[in-house]
């Protein structure tokens, strides 16, 4: 079947978050997404959180680069403390809306079923703020959401975050060049070589795997007994984000004429989209040939991208 891009909802926070602040000049939330090379290998977090996306990486690993790619800078500050963060905010508010993150989803309790903290990260832009609410847009799909803040200060304290910093946000938005998207895409694929490569050093927990050896071993917990926690995970989070930011992929790969590698990247999508039916009704012997399909995949793409990278 051939690859037919994808365009709808889906946890794309962050992405959606950076085109909210580029405004009309933004390139498509897919380059955007592409430009952090976050499509570009699957990790197994201390041997039992599955991410797809590169072993080692987290959102802010690839925040600097992708802005520098796309022709844009802006000033990360971090907040000491609630008074300190509080300070920069109403400041930076002054000269538009905001970009905060990450936050813990958990406290936002606008979102039906929210009542405390996940584990969840989150991208947010702030609107405005007083001295008891924030108006913010949160692209998870509540545009001028109010929050109390209280609750938004929870959140964006970040302590149940595996990464990051609290209190942090980004302002001064500021395009340094004007850069056409397919130059973007061609300048990407050294950094997805590298992230599929799992080359360099990344403090991973004891029992970490990535790629392949990610896949397979995700096979095996989930036919020894895919708990709630991890079929929750999977079927609300980590397969809907992973199967679009290949989707999104191979879309980008074939406009640089990547044939082979958008090709692989379509079918690790299909794979990946593959597992929610399953995964949600309880087939999770289906899910688990998935994984074992998509195992190999990795290492195909990584010398699909080395050969065709070599070939230009």
């Amino acid at each position: 079947m051939a690859h037919f891009p994808y365009i709808g909802s889906g946890p794309y926070c962050y992405a959606n978050a950076f085109a909210m602040m580029l405004g009309d000049r933004a390139p498509s939330t897919a380059v955007i997404e592409l430009a952090t090379c976050s499509p570009f290998g699957m990790q197994l977090i201390g041997g039992t959180l599955p991410f797809f996306d590169p072993y080692g990486w987290t959102p802010e690993a690839g925040f600097d680069g992708a802005l520098a790619a796309l022709g844009w800078t802006s000033t990360v500050v971090k907040g000491n403390d609630v008074a300190d963060a509080l300070a920069h905010l109403t400041a930076a508010l002054m000269d538009g809306p905001v970009w905060i993150g990450p936050v813990e989803m958990g406290h936002l309790r606008y979102q039906p079923g929210r009542t405390g903290p996940l584990g969840a990260d989150h991208y947010l832009v702030v609107l405005e703020l007083d001295d008891q609410r924030v108006l913010l847009h949160d692209p998870e799909g509540y545009p001028y959401a109010s929050l109390p803040l209280d609750d938004f200060m929870a959140a964006w304290r970040a302590e149940t975050i595996s990464y990051g910093d609290p209190y942090t946000m980004r302002t001064a938005f500021t395009r340094r060049a004007e850069i056409p998207e397919l130059d973007v895409i061609r300048a990407l694929i050294p950094g997805a070589i590298r992230w599929l490569s799992m080359d360099g050093d990344h403090e991973m927990p004891p029992g970490s795997l990535g790629n392949g050896e990610a896949a397979e071993r995700l096979a095996a917990l989930i036919e020894a007994g895919c708990g709630d926690r991890l079929r929750g995970h999977l079927n609300h989070f980590a397969i809907r984000v992973g199967a679009r930011r290949l989707a999104d992929a191979a879309t980008c790969l074939a406009r640089i004429g990547y044939a082979e590698a958008a090709r692989l990247a379509a079918e690790q999508a299909r794979l990946i989209g593959s597992m929610q039916h399953p995964l949600t009704t309880g087939d999770d012997a289906a899910a688990a040939a998935a994984l074992r399909a998509l195992a190999p995949t990795y290492a195909q793409l990584w010398s699909a991208l080395e050969r065709a990278s070599h070939d230009r």
